[in-house]
């Protein structure tokens, strides 16, 4: 488990010596499913009181956050900041910065980079080069494999003691069934869960959207629902035959989710996460914005949506992440058969999930899905709540404010996104990391 420095040797959250208050905001408790107006008082990194009507000490610097939200620091699962390897794309410098400005003090990098991050020393640079920005706590996620190849299991111990947060082959399912309950096994020693990346590729093969009506309409080759639903399946077998703990990665169809709900029935230990595009669009998006709607795994139908939905509000989905995948233009600019998946996604998380927020799924349970709920799957103690003693790793926004995506305010390096010139509601007004303002 990682906690605080315990695990994570380099990216350990630094404590600032700035004191601050901030005053008058509504508390969220995602843990609790509350909120309540309080004041919080930092020094030297961490939460040293929580209470109504704190006076200002000397020096110490005021946020005044009446009519605001403060919420625990956001926490991604499922991030690509691309650096070793497509620099070009995207850096750890200017994905942390993406990441505060949507809020996130945490995000986890997923391995397939360039060389992968399936040895301790590739780890040890990821932690090094993140202390060294100082800007949110990036963990890095290390591969099943070596090479994430699917034929050999990685050195599992040494990337666990090197702080990786969990393993994933993620952009590819380790299709060798003996070889993922051997990764199962393992990952069970040393407390960290398998995040997959569900998809049957000899089915997905060639497929650039959902398969069905829509796709042969466009004459656009199909990725059936079945892809995903096959993996799951297998992938909560071996997780029931283990005991060990899995995540699965961006769930999109409503036979997952039904298939994560009856093995939580049955206490598998399986905990799940839903990416926010794939609550937001359909399949009809590929119409209105071509290669900037292709994603893996594709958009899917409404029905699908409200499936999952559903999982958010009954729990069977623990979380939700962005998937952040940047890619430069040429990538993007082109055919869909030949445009690369994925969209950019850290600075819009925030408004679009509050687009979700109804009597059913009030903000609280919202919020938890990327605070509470992932430092719990992930074991990052001191983090995802508010409490006296953790780390000051705070998001401050304004749930009316309203502002519109336009590419060249957005920190991310590249722009691939189906939500540019789009109207949000809701915006980031503050990112605390450990104590310091990192944005704005």
């Amino acid at each position: 488990m990682v906690s605080g420095t315990k695990g994570c040797p380099f990216n350990s959250g630094q404590a600032h010596n700035m004191d601050i208050l901030i005053r008058g905001g509504r508390v969220v408790d995602p843990e609790k499913e509350r909120e309540e107006t309080l004041d919080i008082a930092i020094s030297k990194g961490r939460i040293i009181k929580v209470a109504k009507s704190l006076r200002p000490k000397r020096g110490e610097k005021v946020i005044e956050a009446k009519g605001l939200i403060v919420s625990p620091g956001f926490i991604d699962m499922h991030c690509h900041f691309r650096e070793p390897g497509r620099e070009d794309e995207e850096t750890l410098i200017t994905g942390s910065q993406a990441a505060v400005s949507g809020g996130f003090t945490t995000v986890c990098l997923m391995p397939n980079t360039n060389p992968p991050l399936d040895n301790k020393l590739a780890v040890e640079y990821i932690y090094s080069r993140a202390n060294k920005i100082g800007l949110c706590n990036l963990l890095p996620i290390g591969t099943i494999t070596k090479g994430r190849k699917g034929e050999e299991l990685s050195e599992m111990a040494d990337l666990a003691k090197a702080g990786v947060v969990g393993f994933s082959d993620d952009g590819d399912t380790v299709t060798d069934s003996n070889l993922f309950r051997r990764a199962l096994e393992y990952a069970k020693i040393f407390k960290r869960p398998i995040i997959d990346h569900p998809e049957d590729k000899k089915l997905s093969k060639e497929g650039v959207m959902n398969e069905g009506y829509l796709s042969t309409t466009l004459g656009l080759s199909g990725i059936p629902k079945e892809a995903e639903e096959i993996v799951v399946f297998r992938d909560l077998l071996l997780s029931r035959l283990t005991g060990s703990r899995l995540h699965l990665a961006h769930l999109s169809t409503e036979g997952s989710v039904e298939l994560v709900r009856e093995a939580k029935k049955k206490g598998v230990k399986v905990s799940c996460e839903a990416t926010i595009h794939h609550l937001i669009l359909t399949e009809e998006a590929i119409k209105e914005y071509g290669t900037n709607a292709k994603v893996n795994p594709p958009l899917r139908k409404r029905k699908d949506i409200e499936a999952l939905k559903r999982g958010l509000i009954d729990g069977t989905i623990d979380a939700l992440v962005t998937d952040h995948a940047p890619h430069s233009s040429e990538e993007k600019e082109t055919d869909m058969e030949s445009a690369s998946f994925g969209i950019i996604g850290l600075e819009t998380l925030l408004p679009l999930s509050l687009s979700l927020v109804s009597k059913e799924l009030p903000l609280p349970k919202i919020l938890s899905k990327f605070t509470s709920n992932p430092a719990k799957i992930l074991g990052l103690k001191g983090r995802g709540v508010i409490r006296e003693g953790n780390i000051a790793d705070i998001t401050i926004f304004d749930p009316r404010k309203t502002w519109k995506v336009k590419a060249e305010n957005l920190k991310s390096k590249s722009k691939n996104s189906p939500f540019l010139n789009w109207q949000m509601k809701g915006k980031v007004l503050f990112t605390l990391y450990a104590g310091k303002i990192v944005y704005p």
